[in-house]
Order: C-alpha cells, then structure tokens, then sequence
C-alpha cells in the first residue's frame, strides 16, 4: 500500500535578493502611502469627522458674525439687508462690514495654515511657523515702513514688497538653523529675528502721525475690525494663486520626509521644492500681513490640530486639511473678539496667541519627552 504523497508548501518568492528599482513612479506613491501612519479608510473617517466639525465651526461663526452685533439681527433681518438699497444703513452693514470681514477670516486663516503645513513637512521641523521664523516680522516690517515712511507703493504691489522681505529673513533663518542641523537652533533664531523685527516695528510705528497709534496699536495685534472688500480684493490673487500651488507641492514633501539623498533619487528636485515652498509660504504670509498684521500661532497649530484629528503625516491631507482648520480657526478667533467682550473688540490675533501659545508649550514638553532636539 502506497504512502499518500504530502502536497507541497506553497511556495514563497525570494525577495531578499531582489533588486530595488528607485525610479518607478509606483514606488513613490508606495512610500508617500507609507507614510500616513494609518489605514486609509480610517484616516477617511478622521477626516470626514474633521470636516464636519469644521463645517458646523464655519456655520456658527458666520451666524455670530452676521447676526451680533450693533444692530442685531435675525436671519430675516439678514436676508432683507442683501436686497435693501446699497445706501440703507443696514445693507453697509451686513454687506460692506460683516460679511468681508467673515470672508477676509477665511481666507487670512487658510493661507496661514496652508503656510504652517508647507514649512513644518518641508524643513521636516513640527515647530517652523511664518512668525517663528522671522517670515511674518519681515513682511510686517515692509508694511509699516511703507504706511509710515509714505513709499510709492499701491496696495496691489504692497505683498510682493513684504514678500521680498519675508524671504530675506526666512531664508536667512534657514540656512543659519541647517548649518547646525538642529531643529531647536532654527526656532530660536527664528524667534531672535522675530523679536528684534517686532522692535524695528514698532520703532518705525512711532516715526508716524500720534492720530495713528491706536491704528498702528491694532495692526500690530493682528486684526479684522474696519475691514472691507477692498482687504479681501488685496488678499485673493495670492490665495488664488498660492494655495493651489502649496496644495501641488505638498505631493513631493511626502518623499521629502524620507531624507534628502533618498528623494533625490526618486527623481524630487528637493532644492527646487523647498524654494517654491519658501516661495508659496512667503507669499500666503505676505498677503494676511498686508491687510491684517501679524497673525500668531494659526500657521502653527492647524497642521498640528490635523495631524491629531486624522492621524495621519500624509502631507497632501495634511495641507488640504489646514486650509480649512485654519480658516476656521481664524473665524473662531475674531467672533470671540467681536462677541465675548462687547461692546469692546479684542484683536483676532490676541486670542489666537491665547492659544496658540500653550499648544506651543505642550508641543515643546513632549519633543523633550520624546528625547528629540
């Protein structure tokens, strides 16, 4: 009787021997994927749980913005000033003041968090921020001389003044922290920049008119009040032009992440990338500094906000994500200004520093816990 034959073990490839092709497009996404640090269906709920958390945010703080105020309004009262006459008191109101100002919100706190997203994936540094590295001091610097000193500058031209001056000092903070290689080094001489900036600003503020401090007062704080649609015209060729543009490079920062020397050779030209994010996070900056002054923290904790909500680093998500987190975040901001100490206003980026500041303390406690730089 003959001994029934046992079948044979499926058989499993050798890979170890196998060579690893770099340049196939596949392997670029394979890696990007990787990176994500979560099941995609998982990070798809996150991020629709995120983005109804942020729509009910936009919804209230629309409706605050609309409604409170000096008149108040109901719903009803809104819908009657939009078709009331462009003269009716009540129509200048809602169209001319609090609805710029919500759109102005909006679109101010989605470049800021867009601008966070890009330096924190790109210097692969979770503490880089416009105001941590000296970008906002610089823009705000070009905006203050050019309203104090009177310069030949249009408002159309004014962000690309402040750009050219946010690029100065962010590249110069740049390559003053890469030279030590230490993240720590690059926020604190960051921070160095910013404060001896906020210095010459406030030096060159009080070269002007003494009926123009408690202007000068709120642009440094960081406000919306008094704005207008003409804010909101000086600000939208940027975001139109920029956040699709930081939207696009975010794809190559997932490789970024991988080192250097690693996405070189998957084909990353990572010099020119980290230019064109310099570039696209100066010009968001520039722009909300130009019709908003310095706003603190929002470029900072949106990319953070997102990263804990999704759980995921992937760096397409995480930009998309931060637009919306930080337009939210800047709406919060100023309708709890407008609201919660009326008749008064305290300045958006009063409570932005608020919070901001503590999340920046938390976020330092535990790189130290971690025994990271």
């Amino acid at each position: 009787m003959s001994t029934p034959r046992t079948p044979n073990a499926p058989s499993t490839p050798n890979t170890a021997g196998t060579p690893h092709t770099a340049g196939t497009p596949n392997t670029v996404g394979t890696v990007a994927g990787r990176q994500s640090g979560a099941r995609p269906g998982r990070v798809s709920r996150r991020v629709g749980w995120l983005a109804a958390a942020c729509l009910l945010l936009l919804v209230s703080g629309a409706a605050l913005g609309l409604l409170v105020g000096n008149p108040r309004l109901d719903l009803t009262g809104v819908v009657e000033a939009w078709r009331a006459p462009a003269d009716d008191p009540v129509h200048v109101v809602v169209v001319d003041l609090r609805t710029p100002r919500i759109v102005l919100a909006l679109l101010a706190g989605a470049s800021l968090g867009v601008a966070g997203a890009l330096l924190q994936d790109s210097l692969r540094n979770p503490l880089a921020a416009p105001e941590l590295l000296g970008v906002s001091g610089g823009c705000a610097l070009v905006v203050a001389s050019v309203a104090v000193l009177g310069l030949p500058i249009g408002r159309g031209i004014l962000p690309v003044a402040a750009t050219l001056g946010g690029l100065g000092i962010g590249l110069g903070v740049i390559l003053v922290g890469r030279r030590r290689s230490d993240p720590a080094v690059l926020v604190l001489t960051g921070l160095a920049c910013s404060t001896f900036l906020t210095g010459c600003v406030v030096a060159v503020l009080t070269l002007g008119a003494p009926s123009d401090v408690g202007l000068f007062y709120q642009y440094l704080l960081g406000s919306l009040a008094n704005r207008s649609w003409d804010e909101v015209r000086t600000i939208l060729p940027w975001a139109a032009v920029c956040l699709p543009l930081g939207i696009a490079l975010s794809r190559r920062l997932n490789v970024l992440r991988l080192g250097d020397d690693v996405a070189a050779s998957l084909g990353v030209d990572v010099l020119a990338t980290r230019r064109l994010v310099l570039v696209a996070a100066c010009g968001l900056t520039a722009a909300v500094v130009a019709v908003s002054g310095p706003i603190g923290f929002v470029a900072l904790i949106a990319p953070h906000i997102v990263r804990r909500a999704t759980r995921t680093t992937n760096a397409w998500v995480v930009t998309i994500a931060s637009a919306a987190v930080g337009g939210v975040l800047l709406l919060v901001a100023d309708q709890l200004g407008r609201t919660f100490t009326h008749p008064r206003e305290v300045a958006a980026g009063v409570w932005t520093v608020l919070f901001g500041a503590p999340v920046l303390f938390v976020l330092l406690r535990s790189r130290t816990r971690r025994g990271e730089p």
